[in-house]
């Protein structure tokens, strides 16, 4: 049996202080946290896996002192003493009270730093811009969208730390396709990937509201001289359509496709907790594949990085919010040929819409404005490294882009009971 006093040495007494010390730590940072006081999703950086790291260093560092002190005893070596230090000499005084002062310096500046460095992480700059080739698209969406003021990580890290640890997993794996430039072109949209809304936009969002009706107006421009509007105006049944997210109501399904987008099987339960199944034609039991909860992100799958379909509809965008004058003949036909052109890189394009307008244009008072509405258009949907462009990214919101509303709702989900998932206009909106 080794004499217990071998773990008198300097190696084990470290290891055994920073052990106490990170297990109090430890314990200090769970209590915080349990009490909402540390809301970072990168703050488990520091909790769950600089702690526990430095808790296990410190376990391992007590048997390897007891080992080399072995070592120094069988080598005929006095056992370890503590060294003397007489603090009533001013010297040892001065040394010693240099040593603290350098020690608490050190501490402050780890802790900014360390600071800084998680705020950094946490920023929109960070995921956007650190990556600069692969996340370009993502980025400059993100910063014409609703979400724009929102955080990356507040959306794409779950809370917990088994986010956080998720978070961390998948970014290395990004990290490795950058440096190595394996990535895909374009980034496929992170359908797996992403944390359950629940988790992340129910912190903003409540499920299932408004209870309102919405009124829309939609304006659409024709290629004749004067940019010929046509409107149209549909009220919005929110309540019917976020019925889908009530935390009352649950929808489950099985999608066979990566995309999500053909839905064999579905299944709903209803606020008095009566399930109902449902198959599309020629299945009769469910199929093979991962059942998935219908929530907020089945709908609104690009909620902070939506880009338009195509060139048409965003010039009439453009059109409707002032950015470009009707004034100009035929407007809309000469700006959606000038931002579909295929131009090789970003400062080709500038300069391709800039010259195409001036000459379509001319000396109008209202060409500038157009050119960088032009401009503006191309350089958030547009991106020639990453092989993205009109049409590229898609939206299951409503059914204008993709199938959307109709993967279920096509008349074709029949249940036993004879009851199908009608395709009725009516049940979300109304024209006017």
């Amino acid at each position: 049996m080794p004499d217990a006093r071998l773990s008198r040495n300097p190696l084990s007494l470290a290891g055994a202080w920073l052990t106490t010390l990170s297990a109090f730590s430890f314990l200090t940072y769970l209590g915080l946290s349990a009490f909402g006081l540390i809301g970072s999703p990168y703050a488990g950086i520091f909790g769950f896996v600089f702690l526990p790291a430095c808790f296990l260093f410190g376990l391992a560092l007590i048997p390897l002192g007891m080992w080399r002190e072995g070592r120094r005893r069988r080598a005929g070596k006095a056992p370890w003493e503590w060294p003397a230090v007489n603090l009533g000499l001013a010297g040892t005084r001065r040394v010693a009270a240099v040593i603290l002062l350098l020690t608490l310096v050190n501490l402050g500046i780890v802790a900014i730093a360390g600071t800084g460095a998680a705020h950094y992480m946490e920023s929109n700059q960070f995921c956007g811009q650190v990556c600069h080739t692969p996340m370009q698209p993502e980025f400059a969406s993100h910063q014409v969208s609703p979400h724009a003021r929102v955080e990356c990580v507040a959306c794409h890290v779950a809370p917990g730390a088994a986010g956080f640890v998720t978070a961390k997993l998948n970014g290395t794996r990004q990290l490795f396709l950058v440096a190595t430039g394996g990535y895909s072109r374009p980034i496929p949209s992170p359908r797996d990937r992403m944390p359950r809304a629940a988790e992340t936009c129910a912190e903003c969002h409540t499920p299932g509201r408004p209870d309102r009706e919405v009124l829309r107006t939609y304006r659409t421009y024709a290629d004749d001289e004067e940019s010929t509007e046509t409107v149209s105006t549909m009220t919005m049944l929110v309540a019917a359509i976020h019925w889908h997210a009530r935390p009352d109501v649950q929808i489950e399904y099985v999608a066979t496709d990566e995309a999500g987008e053909n839905i064999p099987y579905i299944r709903v339960v209803d606020p008095a907790g009566r399930a109902t199944e449902y198959f599309a034609e020629g299945t009769t039991s469910r199929p093979a594949g991962t059942l998935r909860t219908m929530d907020c992100l089945d709908c609104h799958n690009r909620p902070a990085h939506g880009m338009t379909l195509d060139a048409s509809q965003a010039v009439d965008q453009a059109i409707a919010r002032g950015e470009i004058s009707r004034s100009l003949p035929f407007a809309k036909r000469d700006v959606v040929a000038a931002i579909s052109e295929t131009y090789p890189d970003a400062q080709a394009a500038e300069a391709g819409i800039r010259q195409k307008l001036s000459e379509a244009f001319g000396a109008n008072p209202d060409t500038a404005a157009a050119i960088e509405a032009a401009q503006r258009l191309y350089r958030t949907n547009v991106f020639p490294a990453m092989n993205v462009t009109w049409g590229t990214y898609t939206t299951q919101l409503g059914h204008s882009q993709l199938p959307g509303c109709f993967r279920c709702h096509d008349d074709g989900h029949t249940a036993s009971d004879g009851r199908i998932v009608r395709q009725d206009c009516e049940l979300c909106h109304r024209e006017q």
